[in-house]
């Protein structure tokens, strides 16, 4: 199935609206967090911004809040990569 304009806009409403709901969590700590691309196969690519880059809780913090969120909002979204964490 590939993802049509129309869905990819969708997609990435539904993404922001859920990272909405944790961004107020990265913007106290000086970071934040934007979407890179949703691939036709539904992966999410997504990039921390300002200190959460070189935050070294930015791993659990992915995995407790961002991808859990995005996954309980957004179930269409088969995996998640952020493209600088290290």
């Amino acid at each position: 199935m590939s993802v049509t304009t129309t869905n990819k806009e969708e997609l990435i409403a539904k993404i922001e609206t859920s990272l909405d709901d944790i961004r107020p969590y990265l913007e106290a700590d000086g970071g934040n967090i934007r979407i890179v691309d949703v691939t036709e196969d539904h992966i999410l690519k997504l990039e921390f911004q300002g200190n959460c880059v070189s935050c070294p809780m930015s791993s659990m913090t992915f995995k407790a809040g961002v991808e859990e969120a995005i996954k309980r909002h957004v179930p269409e979204i088969k995996s998640i990569e952020v493209t600088n964490l290290s």
